[in-house]
């Protein structure tokens, strides 16, 4: 099964659990996710964007400073811009949210009511499904030699040939290195091996 497919599969869940609709950051890096899927309200999104909320956003300081899970009444953090005030406005009135794995690698969901609290049981449903999405997307920690030097050649523009005669191999033995670089960053094309690639700061 893809990690395309195993992460659809989470986020269907996720969706079952929030009727308002529910967003998921992973592996933030330096401020950025490695990957980010929201089916929040499209009209809370694009005002949540045009504001820069995620810079003063109380629930994202909350889970980038700790990892557990809480509902978003019980999180008492300053929220000079009133952002949660606003979102109730699009429907988004109750709400928790989860946040898992080290502060170098974090992940976090949130998913919204418009109706009602979310019980106990939400929360630790909301808690197991966040770490599931944040173990299935943890991206490669290395690459071997071989296949950095491919990207590499690929990066700096070189075709198959040209590549080949300067790592000193045929043409076959590099397109394997290419493959067996996309395999291990689960991309279907070079292109996307090498974006990949950068993304988790591999090369």
């Amino acid at each position: 099964m893809s990690l395309q497919t195993k992460l659809s599969d989470l986020y269907a869940e996720l969706g079952d659990l929030a009727p308002q609709g529910y967003a998921v950051g992973l592996h933030i890096r330096f401020a950025s996710p490695m990957i980010y899927h929201s089916r929040y309200p499209e009209e809370w999104v694009a005002y949540y964007n045009e504001n820069s909320y995620y810079l003063r956003d109380p629930l994202v300081f909350w889970g980038i400073g700790t990892t557990g899970t809480a509902r978003w009444s019980e999180i008492q953090l300053p929220d000079p811009f009133n952002v949660l005030k606003k979102a109730a406005t699009y429907g988004l009135k109750f709400g928790a949210v989860s946040s898992y794995g080290p502060i170098t690698s974090r992940s976090m969901a949130g998913i919204c009511s418009s109706d009602r609290e979310f019980s106990d049981d939400d929360l630790a449903r909301l808690a197991e499904i966040t770490a599931r999405l944040h173990i299935e997307a943890r991206p490669p920690t290395k690459l071997t030699k071989a296949q950095i030097e491919a990207l590499h050649c690929i990066a700096n523009g070189d075709r198959h040939t040209a590549a080949a005669a300067k790592l000193g191999i045929s043409e076959s033995a590099f397109k394997a290195r290419l493959t067996s670089a996309r395999t291990r960053l689960e991309a279907r094309t070079t292109s996307e091996a090498l974006r990949k690639a950068r993304e988790y700061r591999l090369l």
